[in-house]
């Protein structure tokens, strides 16, 4: 995969607003705090799960339940992943998810099967009384029809361009830039 540019699309200023306003959406769509559990799906999903819960935890003034999603034995393209795909954790608060509101974090939305792989894993640890789908950044080109509630950018690219959201813990930095790779080795 040879990369031929790299433009910012969101700089660090530009992410923690995003996320700050993101969770005051979370709140206004809640009314509140109350029921909340926040998921983060891995990989970045879950700093930014985290990064969401903290402006949520300091503008309420409570502590808000979370927890992580590993979906990847449930994606739909597992053999294609490998004989041997690295399987992480899920990790739920111990009161559990039933009847309590969900909302499942992302970096990018593209083609809604990664939502899809965690819709059916959640329902297999309970039932929500409502689950709520955050995504820093929708890029287009659904072929589910999956639609984010709470987005903190919609851009529009072409089939050649990926979205690659960075987080200090994975990758030193926090942004979202806009790669364009002359041949992209598979659907991100």
């Amino acid at each position: 995969m040879s990369e031929t540019s790299r433009v910012c699309l969101m700089d660090e200023e530009a992410v923690e607003r995003a996320l700050a306003r993101m969770a005051r959406e979370i709140v206004e769509k809640n009314n509140g705090t109350r029921g909340l559990v926040v998921l983060g799906i891995h990989r970045r999903g879950v700093e930014l799960s985290e990064r969401i819960r903290g402006f949520i935890e300091r503008d309420e003034g409570v502590q808000v339940a979370a927890g992580t999603l590993d979906i990847t034995l449930y994606r739909d393209d597992l053999a294609e992943v490998g004989p041997r795909p690295v399987v992480g954790e899920s990790d739920l608060p111990l009161e559990g998810i039933d009847g309590r509101v969900v909302v499942l974090v992302d970096d990018v939305l593209y083609t809604g099967r990664t939502a899809r792989a965690a819709l059916n894993e959640l329902m297999d640890w309970g039932r929500p009384a409502r689950i709520l789908f955050c995504v820093l950044v929708d890029r287009g080109g659904r072929e589910l029809p999956i639609q984010p509630d709470i987005v903190g950018r919609v851009v529009t690219v072409t089939e050649q361009q990926v979205v690659e959201v960075r987080v200090p813990e994975e990758d030193g930095q926090l942004r979202v830039d806009l790669v364009v790779r002359e041949a992209l080795g598979g659907v991100r």
